[in-house]
């Protein structure tokens, strides 16, 4: 049997009682923390919290070789760790479908998502979301800076469509991208493009989503993209034309411009 167990947002604390009894009684437990990480623990708050001894997985072994580790599920009982849901990343759905193919049972524990919990800390309204996309940093090819156009394109087709955007911002080893970056980058990918309509877009960011001293700030693109909303994890919303109701969500809950309430639509 191989169990997915999605930890939640922030903490060890976060996962349900259904994912903690079923890390507790697994023969095997493993965890992947580069799609998503619990910035609120450590590996050994995990391993402590949890009563069992926590194997953290390399990008490799999840996404090139995970049959080694996964070939433990068909005769043991395996724990797979991911922060937030289960299946929320196409990689997880990947495992899962390469765990069938082997003969072994899966099942899903979930848990809380930074996709819902976005709706909850600013107001926005869930079906109203259109395609999410993640903005990475920009990299050096042939002593080129390349900046990626195609998370542009996708918030850009949104706004067309009348739907918000959800933007998840890239992770890496020793940084993580804040949501003031990730709308500098947005700004720039616009002016690439020859473009001004985010210019004069609202920006919502979300920092630190279920914990203590969660931080969620709406402003213009351009001054959102001077903003400090502190320390990681970050995530960006580009909204779409507002609902009366989001609009006063947003500028009791994060501190939004109050003329966005002029334009909002009944």
């Amino acid at each position: 049997m191989l169990s997915f167990v999605g930890l939640g947002l922030y903490d060890e604390k976060d996962v349900s009682v259904r994912g903690l009894e079923t890390i507790r009684e697994a023969d095997m437990v493993y965890a992947e923390f580069y799609t998503s990480r619990l910035m609120g623990s450590s590996h050994e708050q995990l391993r402590e919290f949890y009563g069992k001894e926590v194997r953290l997985l390399s990008r490799e072994e999840v996404e090139v070789s995970p049959d080694e580790w996964m070939s433990n599920a068909l005769d043991k009982k395996v724990a797979f760790l991911v922060g937030g849901d289960p299946m929320i990343s196409t990689t997880h759905l990947d495992l899962r479908l390469r765990a069938l193919k082997m003969g072994i049972t899966t099942r899903i524990v979930h848990s809380s998502s930074i996709v819902t919990a976005v709706s909850g800390t600013t107001g926005l309204q869930n079906y109203r979301f259109g395609r999410s996309t993640s903005i990475p940093y920009p990299y050096l090819a042939g002593g080129k800076r390349i900046v990626a156009q195609s998370p542009y394109e996708v918030v850009v087709d949104n706004l067309e469509r009348n739907l918000h955007t959800l933007l998840f911002l890239d992770i890496q080893t020793d940084r993580f991208m804040t949501a003031g970056e990730g709308a500098a980058l947005l700004l720039e990918m616009e002016r690439s493009a020859g473009r001004d309509r985010l210019a004069f877009s609202l920006g919502v960011g979300v920092a630190r989503a279920g914990s203590e001293d969660a931080k969620v700030l709406a402003d213009w693109l351009p001054r959102l993209a001077e903003c400090d909303l502190g320390g990681p994890l970050h995530i960006l919303v580009v909204p779409a034309k507002l609902h009366f109701m989001e609009a006063e969500g947003l500028v009791a809950l994060a501190g939004a411009p109050k003329e966005i309430q002029e334009t909002a639509e009944p």
